[in-house]
């Protein structure tokens, strides 16, 4: 049996001639960005984006761990993924891995002091590189608008906003522009 039923559909909200060029501009740069980033590391450090987002995440948590899921969280990566990374880095002697001492079903990564040399020679060369890229590429006020925007669109599309990176001294609790000195692997 074959039903002719007419769904009305709106017309679509075209982008006007300026949000077209605002949207290719931003939309080729979101492409680029992430490519510039994965060579500076290669080339600088031998590891990924990836790799460095994770380790600086646990350079920045308290006593260098962090239970798995708030690592993933961090990295906006799947378990799955961030699993495989973190037993790259168990065989260079970078963390540990243990079950959870309060929550058996949880796991905790542990920084440990070789991983911390690694994220902290990475760190100055990528920094430079995130500077150059984007900080320095924008005024203050831009930049601080470039936060905003981000975590609005993270929540348009239902992303979790990344937790706040703690400065040093901090617990990471307050306010998102605290002008404090940033902890040494932070980007």
């Amino acid at each position: 049996m074959k039903y002719d039923v007419q769904v009305e559909c709106p017309e679509p909200r075209w982008l006007t001639a300026e949000e077209q060029q605002d949207w290719h501009a931003f939309s080729f740069a979101s492409a680029l960005l992430p490519a510039a980033l994965e060579a500076q590391m290669q080339r600088d450090s031998g590891m990924t984006h990836f790799d460095y987002r994770a380790l600086s995440g646990l350079s920045m948590a308290p006593d260098h761990r962090a239970q798995m899921t708030d690592l993933a969280r961090y990295t906006g990566s799947s378990l799955s993924r961030l699993s495989n990374v973190v037993s790259r880095f168990e065989k260079r002697g970078w963390v540990t891995r243990r079950p959870d001492t309060h929550d058996r079903r949880a796991t905790v990564v542990t920084l440990t002091d070789d991983g911390l040399a690694v994220v902290e020679q990475a760190a100055p060369a990528h920094v430079a590189e995130v500077r150059r890229l984007v900080v320095d590429a924008l005024s203050p006020a831009q930049f601080r608008a470039l936060g905003d925007i981000s975590r609005t669109l993270l929540r348009a599309m239902g992303a979790p906003t990344p937790p706040r990176v703690p400065v040093d001294g901090d617990n990471g609790e307050g306010d998102d522009h605290n002008d404090g000195a940033r902890s040494r692997t932070s980007c």
